[in-house]
């Protein structure tokens, strides 16, 4: 206990940027890169690391520890190793910077440096790639449940995801970076610093990849001591890293869903709902599985609670929306300034609302005087997303008062629709008078109104022979 305890008080002094829950953590993964040494050499680190990152973070990572090229040191030492975990993992605004200029080569004591925007851009894409690659290996159950229903992980939409997130880093007018313009960017992007933490706790918790290649290693070499030599230095402590990715609910029976969306897209549009709707997502609606019909749509969504939209229309252009309420048919507008629209492709983009209006969220239908269709943001012949009754046919207005920046997110103001999407987000809401007799019920049960005028317009009432299925 009391050579533990002279350790302990010995890599505290090394390192008093860390915390002690820190400290076993960070000396270990030290222990596994050095191969027990006191000094870390550049080529073993990344023969640890090298597999679990993107080659570019590599050689950013390498540049913060040893040195740009041309100065390189020949090995780092463990206050180093560990600034980069604190840095990156928990550190303040200032010290993520650091981390950032000097992954870039550039001096992290300069305020007057300027780095050029696609630098900057390239930094991003390696961290989001290197993400995406981190909860692959890691193969959480939000990841698989997605995984396992035939959505991937495509290149091309990480680039895009990328370019979302650094978009706004330089000022409107030139492609130099200040460190001003990095520090501003940085406080404004939640999502990038989740990123950035997530892809250095892994690297810094790579022990449960290790173990699981060691074991196979076992397997093909024979060769059991090893494996366990290997073994010897893993941290005990448990660390749990949640992705932004919901868990998805719904898909069970169907193994190889026709999605159209791939999981960089669908945790962007995640990464901006609420907390409280980031936890899950709950299939309702397919126009690929449910076929082309406005009113099996609707009795698919009604009471579902909040709902995310995605279209695609015949250019392949993806965009959508957050509805924060559930639907209901009727004359009014309904939901609150958390809902935003969103674009997937050929940009990723989201769009708050302005406050001008609360236009959010409306659908109607049978009605001689108002609109018949379903729509998010603007008003009638101005719809920031617009379907309507006759399937098939969508609009996207110029311009929409009810989202601040907001472009046209279909290709053409008018669209014909390929693909409609509708998840319902987070916990499916009970209402006060359901009862454990009523649990199996349709999605209509309950909303007189919206089945009233269901059958008053003449169209089938699909959903309501669809029945939910009691939950244990």
């Amino acid at each position: 206990m009391g050579n533990l305890a002279s350790s302990s008080t010995k890599l505290a002094e090394k390192c008093p940027m860390l915390e002690k829950s820190e400290l076993p953590l960070v000396a270990s993964s030290f222990r596994l890169v050095s191969k027990n040494s006191d000094k870390c050499k550049e080529e073993d680190l990344m023969k640890f690391w090298g597999s679990q990152m993107d080659p570019r973070l590599a050689q950013y990572i390498t540049n913060f520890l040893f040195g740009p090229l041309g100065s390189r040191a020949g090995f780092v030492e463990l206050p180093r190793f560990a600034e980069l975990y604190v840095y990156t993992v928990r550190g303040t605004r200032d010290e993520r910077i650091n981390v950032l200029l000097s992954s870039l080569g550039q001096s992290p004591d300069s305020e007057s440096t300027e780095i050029a925007y696609p630098l900057i851009k390239e930094y991003v894409e390696a961290v989001v790639s290197s993400y995406m690659r981190a909860i692959r290996l890691e193969g959480g159950p939000e990841f698989k449940s997605w995984e396992s229903r035939g959505f991937r992980i495509v290149k091309e939409c990480i680039q895009k995801l990328a370019e979302s997130l650094a978009y706004d880093v330089v000022q409107q007018g030139t492609q130099k970076v200040t460190r001003a313009d990095a520090e501003r960017w940085l406080g404004l992007n939640p999502i990038f610093l989740k990123m950035l933490e997530h892809v250095f706790s892994h690297l810094y918790n790579y022990r449960n990849v290790k173990n699981s290649s060691d074991e196979k290693r076992k397997d093909a070499d024979g060769d059991e001591s090893k494996a366990s030599k290997r073994k010897e230095h893993v941290p005990q402590q448990e660390v749990v890293l949640h992705t932004m990715l919901p868990l998805c609910e719904g898909l069970q029976y169907m193994p190889d869903y026709p999605a159209f969306t791939d999981l960089s897209q669908m945790l962007f549009v995640n990464a901006n709902l609420p907390t409280a709707q980031q936890n899950k997502w709950r299939f309702l609606f397919s126009s690929q599985i449910h076929g082309e019909s406005f009113s099996t749509l609707l009795g698919r969504i009604v009471d579902q609670g909040p709902t995310v939209l995605i279209v695609e229309d015949s250019n392949g252009y993806i965009f959508g929306g957050y509805a924060t309420e559930s639907w209901a048919l009727g004359p009014n507008y309904l939901g609150n300034d958390t809902s935003f629209l969103f674009t997937l492709r050929p940009k990723m983009r989201t769009f708050s609302a302005s406050g001008y209006n609360d236009h959010y969220q409306y659908l109607n239908l049978h009605q001689q005087t108002m609109p018949n269709g379903l729509g998010l943001g603007g008003q009638h012949n101005y719809w920031g997303l617009w379907l309507d009754s006759e399937y098939g046919e969508g609009e996207c207005s110029e311009s929409c008062t009810t989202y601040k920046g907001y472009f046209q997110m279909s290709a053409t103001k008018k669209f014909t629709v390929r693909n409609v999407e509708v998840w319902g987000v987070g916990d499916k809401p009970v209402k006060e008078n359901e009862s454990e007799e009523s649990s199996v019920r349709s999605v209509l049960d309950g909303n007189a109104d919206s089945k009233a005028m269901l059958k008053m317009s003449g169209r089938e009432q699909y959903s309501d022979g669809y029945r939910e299925e009691p939950k244990d």
